[in-house]
């Protein structure tokens, strides 16, 4: 009967991070890692090695869709993976370095910091009414950087252009080494890279956040796998959830007006954020 129980939790636990995942571009690792080892009481180490796997799952589920509506952007996900497949192995080989010296509470503390200091940029931008018209650079021909797509709650196509490539790769970098120690897709930093850096709207912005995420997490969990922290028990439930909740998010995401979504993403931020610091000091 424990069994049971705990099987439908962690199925309760994927579908919730299914739909944040795919809603707010983060991967659903914000969601799994914190429950995880907050109300379960999972080893940090085996959280988030389930985390990667629940992240490509996240992935799988909700980039098919926004592949398929053409809302996600291939082509700049491509150009900016090579660095966060890079980023991602130095991040998974430092987290068994601390792992290894049984510094776990740094984990927490790193996963809070980052997710509490990421809505600063984003309040900030969320308050601004219009964004400014900016002037494309070499970058945007280059790269190919523009596209198009319809909004279904603007009921029109949006045509678009993002700049400064070379930001948005320096902040892909830094995605794939915190993918790598926190056992995240580090959405996150991808949407805030996009979003803020190369000023793509915020639904391309998410919807190729979650397209890249899958990538930057295998690339992770090859490192985690090896290394003993992929436990299947963990991630049966939770990816079936995941699959599920990123599916109806994916449908819901393209209905949703972009100041929502950018609210709802900084709410998420603020909360997991306080809470995994507090946790890392021993507090929570």
């Amino acid at each position: 009967m424990l069994i049971l129980v705990y099987f439908i939790t962690l199925l309760v636990v994927g579908i919730l991070a299914g739909l944040v995942g795919s809603l707010s571009g983060l991967g659903g690792g914000v969601v799994v890692i914190p429950v995880l080892t907050v109300l379960l009481g999972v080893p940090i180490e085996y959280a988030a090695g389930a985390s990667l796997i629940a992240t490509i799952a996240t992935s799988s589920g909700a980039a098919s869709a926004y592949v398929k509506e053409r809302i996600a952007n291939i082509k700049i996900g491509m150009s900016l993976e090579i660095a966060t497949t890079a980023g991602a192995i130095a991040g998974s080989l430092i987290a068994a370095f601390i792992y290894s010296k049984g510094l776990s509470q740094i984990i927490f503390i790193i996963f809070g910091i980052v997710l509490a200091t990421s809505i600063i940029p984003t309040f900030i931008e969320y308050r601004k009414v219009r964004r400014k018209r900016i002037n494309v650079d070499w970058s945007t021909k280059f790269f190919q950087l523009e596209g198009k797509y319809y909004d279904s709650a603007k009921k029109r196509v949006i045509r678009y252009s993002g700049f400064r490539w070379w930001f948005g790769e320096s902040v892909m970098g830094l995605a794939g080494v915190i993918s790598g120690l926190l056992g995240i897709g580090s959405g996150t930093l991808k949407v805030i890279g996009m979003d803020l850096g190369m000023k793509l709207p915020m639904k391309v912005t998410t919807s190729t956040s979650n397209f890249m995420i899958g990538v930057t997490a295998a690339t992770s969990s090859a490192i985690y796998w090896a290394l003993g922290y992929i436990q299947p028990f963990l991630i049966a439930p939770t990816v079936v959830g995941i699959l599920v909740g990123s599916y109806f998010g994916s449908k819901a995401l393209n209905r949703v007006r972009g100041p929502r979504l950018r609210e709802f993403f900084m709410i998420i931020l603020a909360i997991v954020g306080i809470e995994m610091i507090l946790r890392g000091f021993g507090v929570a």
